[in-house]
């Protein structure tokens, strides 16, 4: 069949009608038909050739060239679609490197491996512009609902028509054990849109936190609005869930505008999260008082909130723990999701008893340490004094505000107390001593002793040893693994040491060892602080 002999309208009716059916430019149906036509007639004229096909967008005529390029004469290697500058000047003035001489080939008679390649070819093309519109169309709506037909399930997934498209509902993204047949009406959440080799991958969710949340946003009128806000959210999917609300507009309770008239608007929601239990907690900056928010419906008698290790920990009635903790630990596991701390949850009788073996304890060191009979140790510990250091070096004042104690007891007390501390300093310098720890280290101020014997057990012996710890390593932290918070023990952490202690006795190390410059330290600081001066002023 030649191209000439057929109908050449028909081509550009059969590029729209194809771009209609798909949802596609024709432009790109066009583009794909003229290079399927450019590689049948390089299986006629020789694949070496640059044969390239134009057609016409109004007449539909189709217009065989071919194309050779002018290339040095060193780097010619297809003769077929190359020339040289000399071979140039039979066809071309004054030919430069670059330059290309364009002559018209006759159009070819397309055989049946032909026509079939160029369908091929046309296919490819249609599908590659179905899947880039595909994704340009669905990667916009990520973190947005949308709602399908089911069209089959497999291995536990749920294929989903969503339109112009099929997405995925993955067994793990389901709500329980909810099942689904073919032709149900679904409501998911888009929760990633992916380019892959077999085209766009669309994922649902239906677990998702931000699925509730973007539910709640469809029913309360306020939260689209943006009255109020979504603060966090945190579901046990198909079970309970915990969502946290704050209001920018004092006339509106957040938490009754998502319940709705008679529970309607939240309802609406646990319908479609087949049943689940929803809390709806008030929001609040303070974080003590949004823990005890978010463990609703137990009851709270005290909060101790540790900031630097994120931990908090919260004592209720004995009668309360088992409402505080859930079945199966649910009701502290979603408000340690919704707040982003670790929660530890112990009884009155518990935390009692916890503090009276600490004062058991620190009355036992007075009494042992300082020589003192128990009652008068017992005293001490209920002034608030902890330690040896704190009697030690304490304002005189403080220790005379104890009943029965007047300035030469106290005088005495802060003697003895420094005796011991000045003999502990002397064994642990001893000990030191004896695993070999240099006198650069020893030297070294704002570390005791104590310290050093302990850095000296862990092999850190010299002030360069010293100098290439890390400030995490002396103080401790905390570090996520597999979404849990482990905790990671410092060196001398025991001795109370900071983050930002254990930065600064560090960095003094590198100082002294010449490891940093002064100067070049300060000028970054500087740098730094200009960096974070011009940020206020940009949020200003």
């Amino acid at each position: 069949m030649a191209i000439t002999s057929a109908n050449q309208l028909e081509l550009l009716q059969t590029a729209e009608a194809v771009a209609r059916e798909k949802m596609i430019d024709p432009g790109l149906v066009v583009e794909a038909m003229e290079e399927s036509l450019a590689r049948a007639a390089k299986s006629r004229y020789g694949s070496e050739m640059d044969i390239r096909v134009s057609i016409d967008r109004k007449t539909g005529r189709a217009t065989f060239t071919r194309v050779r390029t002018v290339v040095e004469d060193d780097e010619l290697e297809n003769y077929q679609a190359e020339m040289t500058v000399e071979q140039a000047k039979q066809y071309l003035e004054d030919p430069k490197v670059g330059d290309q001489f364009i002559e018209e080939v006759p159009p070819v008679e397309m055989g049946r491996i032909a026509a079939q390649s160029a369908k091929q070819v046309i296919l490819q093309k249609v599908r590659e512009a179905e899947r880039d519109r595909q994704f340009e169309e669905f990667k916009d709506r990520v973190g947005t609902i949308i709602n399908g037909i089911v069209k089959r399930e497999e291995y536990g997934n749920v294929i989903v028509d969503v339109g112009r498209g099929e997405a995925i509902l993955r067994r793990n993204e389901k709500i329980g054990r909810e099942a689904y047949r073919n032709g149900d009406r679904i409501r998911c959440y888009i929760k990633d849109v992916r380019r892959e080799a077999r085209g766009p991958q669309i994922f649902l969710s239906r677990t998702a936190p931000e699925f509730m949340a973007e539910l709640f946003k469809m029913e309360v009128p306020e939260i689209y609005d943006g009255i109020i806000e979504i603060k966090a959210v945190a579901r046990d999917p198909g079970s309970r869930a915990k969502i946290a609300v704050i209001s920018y507009d004092g006339s509106i309770d957040p938490v009754g505008a998502c319940v709705g008239m008679r529970g309607s608007r939240v309802q609406a929601v646990v319908n479609e999260l087949q049943g689940e239990k929803i809390d709806i907690i008030p929001w609040n900056e303070d974080v003590p008082t949004f823990l005890v928010n978010a463990l609703q419906p137990a009851e709270v008698s005290k909060v101790v909130l540790d900031e630097d290790a994120e931990r908090i920990e919260v004592v209720v009635p004995d009668d309360q723990l088992s409402l505080a903790i859930g079945r199966r630990g649910q009701n502290v596991r979603l408000a340690s999701q919704l707040t982003g701390l670790d929660i530890d949850i112990m009884t009155e009788a518990e935390e009692s008893e916890r503090r009276q073996k600490e004062f058991e304890e620190r009355t036992k060191l007075f009494m042992d340490t300082l020589d003192l009979d128990e009652f008068f140790a017992q005293l001490l510990v209920s002034e608030g004094f902890t330690s040896l250091e704190e009697v030690a070096y304490v304002e005189l004042d403080e220790l005379l505000v104890i009943d029965g104690v007047d300035e030469d007891t106290a005088n005495e007390l802060q003697a003895r107390a420094r005796d011991v501390l000045e003999e502990q300093a002397r064994a642990a310098l001893e000990r030191a001593r004896e695993l070999g720890v240099q006198d650069s280290l020893v030297e070294f101020e704002g570390l005791t002793p104590q310290m050093i014997v302990a850095l000296a057990e862990d092999g850190i012996k010299s002030l360069e040893d010293f100098a290439t710890c890390a400030d995490w390593e002396l103080a401790g932290g905390w570090t996520t693994v597999d979404g849990e918070r482990v905790k990671d023990d410092g060196l001398l952490e025991p001795f109370e040491v900071s983050l930002e202690e254990a930065q600064n006795l560090v960095m003094s190390a590198r100082l002294q060892l010449g490891w940093v410059d002064l100067a070049d330290l300060e000028a970054d600081e500087a740098e730094s602080d200009s960096d974070d001066d011009t940020a206020e002023e940009a949020e200003a």
